[in-house]
């Protein structure tokens, strides 16, 4: 298995996303950061900090020259960073040495990587909201379809009382509808120009270097911090944290795809299945067990990120090669989730005979909580909760459905009226049909 999973040959259909992939790759991080140099001299050359010659050279030379990633490896190397190596492949390439020496005039290599690596966010963070959004509308679909579908409702893993299909989908979307709300929340703290000097105190930019930020902000479409970041690391946290919770939310949904799929149950048929290498009869729900591991593998990693945000006095090595060794899989791990769960979402099939079959095995303890609620009309609470806590037992005991000794027992009343998904479904239905209607707008 080769060290990163997500670029091997071999498991390529399982874990890559080639969206996500090409922008972060070696190529898409230098052109980034050459864009970054260019925009950089034109607002230099604007502001009279530059000539306006060198200015606009270095501006059309940062589109048009191509500098390969390996030929930056030795000297990143040794510097622990890749901009000294590209400036000075940038600064040979453009074969212009007046122009050239003025390129990068002022910043640090910190500025150039996080306001290149901010370029190519805005771009993922794009690819990753038009899926959330598709798989949002796919689950709208389906809550609204399914709004009266009835089901056993679970928990700790055991038979509760009834809900309906559509109410566990709008389960699974509604979160996506916040994480959105997080989303326009946190691009302007995230995607914003980093433009302060060695130290952060942008010494070598001019007498005014407010307003160089602001016209290299303007200029690259990001937002102006309005300060030095160069150790405030909290909005690559909040990246982090981000990822985290979207992949949780899948991982969530995969959860519960993965036991409706349980060879006993079968409440719902996915598009695509896993096969087994000596059982032929398998039908393994790879796609929502996949989810679940990302979810894992995002919740790890986003511990490294957070710990990221401890940078020790003005400018700090380690933490930020932490970043490194950390945000990328974060961000191919979000990559490949967001586009399995869009393809799954499209292909779930509920089994609608299979999700009635499962509410009511004959005895009747799915609507203990109704009968005991209804009871106590006639007793107080806890009397009427010790009453149907005997009765259960002896329904577990006698295999006598528990209706049917609530008849016997308080007869004079049609008990087995509670007794229906519709009854007691509650606000199941419109739970549903809200989510498809807020999904939809």
């Amino acid at each position: 298995m080769p060290a990163s999973p997500f670029d091997s040959a071999m498991y390529r259909d399982l874990l890559h996303d080639a969206g996500t992939s090409r922008l972060i790759s070696d190529s898409a991080e230098v052109r980034a950061m050459l864009l970054v140099e260019g925009a950089l001299a034109r607002v230099q050359g604007a502001a009279g900090l530059i000539p306006d010659t060198a200015a606009a050279f270095i501006a059309r030379s940062a589109m048009e020259v191509q500098i390969d990633p390996a030929a930056l490896a030795a000297e990143t190397g040794r510097s622990g960073v890749p901009v000294p190596a590209l400036v000075a492949a940038f600064r040979k390439a453009m074969q212009a040495p007046d122009y050239a020496r003025y390129a990068h005039w002022g910043a640090t290599s910190q500025d150039i990587i996080d306001t290149a690596l901010a370029l190519r966010l805005r771009q993922m963070l794009t690819l990753w909201e038009e899926r959330l959004r598709a798989i949002l509308a796919a689950l709208a679909a389906l809550a609204e379809s399914h709004a009266e579908t009835p089901m056993a409702g679970r928990t700790w893993g055991q038979v509760a009382s009834p809900t309906t299909f559509g109410a566990v989908v709008a389960a699974w979307g509604a979160p996506l509808l916040r994480h959105l709300e997080r989303l326009e929340e946190m691009r302007p703290r995230l995607l914003a120009v980093s433009l302060s000097g060695a130290a952060g105190t942008s010494s070598a930019l001019g007498d005014d270097p407010a307003a160089l930020r602001a016209a290299l902000a303007e200029d690259l479409g990001l937002a102006d911090p309005g300060e030095s970041r160069h150790t405030m690391r909290d909005t690559m946290a909040e990246l982090s944290g981000w990822i985290t919770l979207v992949t949780g939310t899948f991982g969530k949904m995969g959860r519960d795809l993965s036991l409706m799929t349980q060879s006993e149950r079968r409440e719902i048929t996915l598009g695509r299945t896993g096969g087994s290498s000596t059982m032929p009869q398998k039908q393994n729900p790879v796609d929502p067990e996949l989810l679940i591991a990302l979810a894992s593998h995002c919740a790890v990693l986003n511990t490294g990120m957070q710990a990221a945000q401890v940078h020790a006095q003005q400018r700090d090595g380690a933490p930020w090669f932490t970043e490194w060794l950390t945000l990328p899989t974060l961000c191919m791990a979000m990559g490949r989730a967001t586009a399995l769960a869009r393809t799954l979402t499209a292909s779930i099939s509920p089994d609608i005979p299979n999700m009635a079959r499962h509410i009511d095995d004959g005895s009747g303890l799915i609507w203990a909580e109704a009968l005991s609620f209804a009871l106590s009309d006639q007793l107080p609470r806890p009397e009427a909760q010790a009453v149907l806590k005997a009765l259960c037992a002896e329904t577990q005991g006698s295999g006598t459905p528990l209706p049917d000794l609530m008849a016997r027992d308080h007869p004079g009343i049609d008990w087995r009226a509670l007794c229906t998904p519709q009854a007691q479904w509650g606000t199941a239905p419109a739970e549903a049909r809200s989510f498809a209607r807020r999904a939809r707008c």
